[in-house]
């Protein structure tokens, strides 16, 4: 086949290919191509069969038993043949991939493949490996003129359409069914390079069995950051095509006030399961965020916060927040404490990274630290975020005592909540 550009290699399209004649050695015109197969296990990109004949009866065509590609077609190097019964460790290209909507993980987006162009390697006996996917115009033309135009004259006229393809290594395919995502050695680990806020913008272009295949398989922690970016009505539909213990797993990973955020949106009997399976722990708190209502203080705060005795040194601080990533990645000041669990003040963490040691943790506090109740409203709440230019307020019960913490991140969770609601 000829190459769309002379200094790349040869290249193949899908399109191209099926409709190819299957010529023997001793040039015996076999049949045509009707669909090509990669076997992940045997090479992730070289295409392993190539299957002719009608639906019910169809033969393949192993690599190994192909010479050479030109206009002719698929020169061979013998004429026996298998039938082909189907066969899941199989990616047929035709079936699997034409039409399907893959993640471009580079892109960062949702696409529909329209094309897929193989490359032709080796020296002496030829092979085709899955070199690139069409998602653009020259792809869907490709489609559209298959079988009208000649090949030939179809390179030529898309020579004018501007390009738009994916690597094969940046794509990522979905597939609901975990037996065969296992045995195509279909893996999603590329997904959770990407920031959780992308995965989520993806996760909400794909139709429901995509989602839950992606929330299956990704790792429990990178779901529950993934989850607390979809949006409200979106997540809950994750939540109820997960197993309740799947979902248990992956709200645990949660703040306990966002994953009460998370389960709000189904039923008392949903809600129930899944609490259930549970830990101990996370389920109490969680079971006891789900009391407060949702547009009050108390149903915005998160449940965790980092708190400190008020007589404490710097250095003292310092050292105890070791270790503790999963809050500091987060979370921006420290609350001072009494002994009664009164809050007595707030530091910035920036402070502390520059105090000295010995430095008494309440020198360097706020002079006065804003605080809310936790029957206050949501308006309330942002009137005050936008009035001190808050990054976390701490929320109190009547006897002052510290309950929770509302980030600037709820706040612009709960303003993005009411304006899908139309509120």
């Amino acid at each position: 086949m000829e190459s769309t550009r002379t200094d790349t290699p040869s290249l193949v399209y899908l399109t191209e290919l099926t409709g190819m004649r299957l010529i023997g050695p001793r040039g015996t015109r076999i049949g045509r191509v009707r669909e090509a197969a990669v076997f992940p296990r045997e090479h992730p990109r070289r295409i392993s069969r190539f299957l002719f004949g009608r639906a019910r009866t169809r033969f393949s065509v192993r690599w190994d038993q192909v010479l050479g590609f030109d206009e002719q077609g698929i020169h061979l190097t013998s004429e026996s043949f298998s039938p082909y019964y189907g066969d899941d460790y199989h990616l047929l290209l035709t079936k699997d991939l034409l039409d399907q909507q893959i993640i471009d993980v580079n892109g960062r987006k949702v696409v529909r493949v329209n094309d897929v162009a193989l490359r032709v390697v080796g020296n002496g006996v030829s092979q085709l490996w899955v070199h690139e996917v069409g998602v653009g115009l020259q792809g869907a033309f490709r489609r559209l003129m298959e079988g009208l135009l000649p090949n030939a004259t179809i390179r030529a006229i898309q020579e004018r359409l501007p390009p738009n393809s994916i690597p094969w290594e940046a794509c990522n395919i979905v597939e609901p069914d975990p037996q065969r995502r296992l045995r195509l050695l279909i893996s999603l680990d590329s997904l959770e390079a990407l920031h959780p806020a992308d995965l989520a913008d993806i996760v909400e272009d794909l139709g429901s069995e995509e989602r839950e295949a992606v929330f299956e398989a990704l790792a429990e922690e990178f779901a529950a950051e993934t989850l607390e970016e979809v949006r409200p009505v979106v997540r809950s539909a994750i939540l109820r095509s997960l197993d309740s213990e799947r979902a248990a797993d992956i709200l645990e990973e949660m703040d306990p006030a966002e994953a009460a955020t998370a389960l709000a949106g189904l039923g008392e009997t949903e809600r129930a399961g899944i609490v259930e399976d549970m830990e101990s722990e996370p389920a109490v708190e969680v079971a006891g965020m789900l009391g407060y209502e949702d547009d009050t203080a108390a149903g915005m705060m998160g449940a965790r916060f980092l708190a400190q005795p008020a007589d404490a040194t710097c250095g003292e601080i310092v050292r105890r927040l070791r270790g503790r990533d999963s809050l500091l990645k987060r979370l921006t000041h420290v609350f001072l404490l009494d002994d009664g669990g009164r809050l007595v003040s707030t530091i910035p963490f920036g402070r502390l990274a520059v105090a000295r040691p010995d430095a008494a943790a309440l020198s360097l506090a706020y002079r006065k630290t804003v605080r809310v109740a936790m029957d206050a409203r949501a308006d309330e709440v942002v009137e005050l975020f936008d009035k001190y230019n808050l990054y976390t307020l701490p929320v109190v019960d009547v006897q002052g005592r510290l309950q929770g913490a509302i980030t600037a991140d709820d706040v612009i969770a709960t303003l993005s909540y009411d304006t899908e609601r139309g509120l």
